[in-house]
């Protein structure tokens, strides 16, 4: 299904002659429940994010079926939560499943207004319980701009198996990403120390926050947050700049705050 054109940031990016302005949003959904599972909080972050009126939403954690959940929870959605999510709002999405268990599923999502031409799941779990993996989308953009490439990732809490994630993913971006597209790769990077922003330079990667405030933003816990674990990176892009969100509601809808962005083509 194709985006209404009417939706399009300006008119002027229809024809390839303006910028092309995005909103950019990245989100640890904790599988739809807040800090610590007291509350099952889906219904709520739907419509934050919904509120943020993003054109490109990358989510981890989201849970694609459990059938516990669904018995337990009355109100639990009779699609899975990247569909529930999506509703009328982005008509485009893709679903990269990771963990597989008795009953049901999780992984990360991407949302669109965009059509997506294209996505791969790469699992990148090294070893041991954790499953984790990079879900790669080829959105279709208006007036002939090259297709933008997109990565959610939700990397290990083991230094040792994100070092060798981020190299996975850097071999995935030389051989699936044309050097002049432009590229998105945001996500939960579990990266408290900071020490990737380095090696994703060797691929042309740079971090928004980092490069407009000199370190990541603070996303752990959402209550409280004091660690810098979710990430935007970007390539081939002609503008870029972090927004600055209340901590209500997210605060309450999930252990992570949500990051967000505008860029420009």
């Amino acid at each position: 299904m194709l985006k209404d054109e009417t939706q399009l940031p300006v008119e002027d990016a229809l024809a390839g002659s303006g910028p092309l302005n995005l909103r950019l949003l990245t989100l640890n959904t904790h599988k739809g429940f807040n800090a610590f599972n007291r509350r099952f909080v889906l219904h709520e972050l739907r419509e934050a994010i919904r509120g943020m009126a993003a054109d490109v939403v990358f989510l981890q954690e989201v849970q694609g079926e459990h059938e516990g959940h669904r018995e337990r929870h009355a109100n639990w959605p009779t699609q899975p939560q990247y569909e529930f999510l999506a509703d009328s709002i982005w008509n485009q999405y893709a679903y990269g499943r990771n963990a597989v268990y008795t009953e049901g599923h999780h992984g990360n999502a991407v949302l669109s207004k965009f059509p997506i031409v294209h996505y791969d799941n790469h699992d990148i779990s090294i070893a041991g319980p954790e499953r984790r993996g990079l879900l790669h989308c080829v959105l279709r953009l208006p007036g002939g701009r090259p297709d933008m490439h997109l990565f959610c990732a939700h990397l290990s809490l083991l230094e040792s198996h994100r070092r060798e994630q981020v190299e996975r993913l850097m071999a995935l971006i030389q051989v699936k990403v044309p050097p002049e597209a432009p590229l998105l790769v945001a996500g939960d990077f579990n990266d408290w120390r900071g020490s990737l922003h380095r090696p994703l330079r060797r691929v042309g990667l740079e971090e928004l926050w980092v490069g407009s405030q000199g370190q990541a933003a603070r996303s752990f816990p959402a209550a409280w947050p004091l660690m810098r674990l979710d990430r935007i990176y970007l390539r081939n892009f002609q503008q870029a700049s972090p927004l600055s969100l209340s901590p209500a509601p997210w605060s309450k809808l999930s252990d992570h705050l949500p990051l967000a962005a505008e860029v420009s083509l």
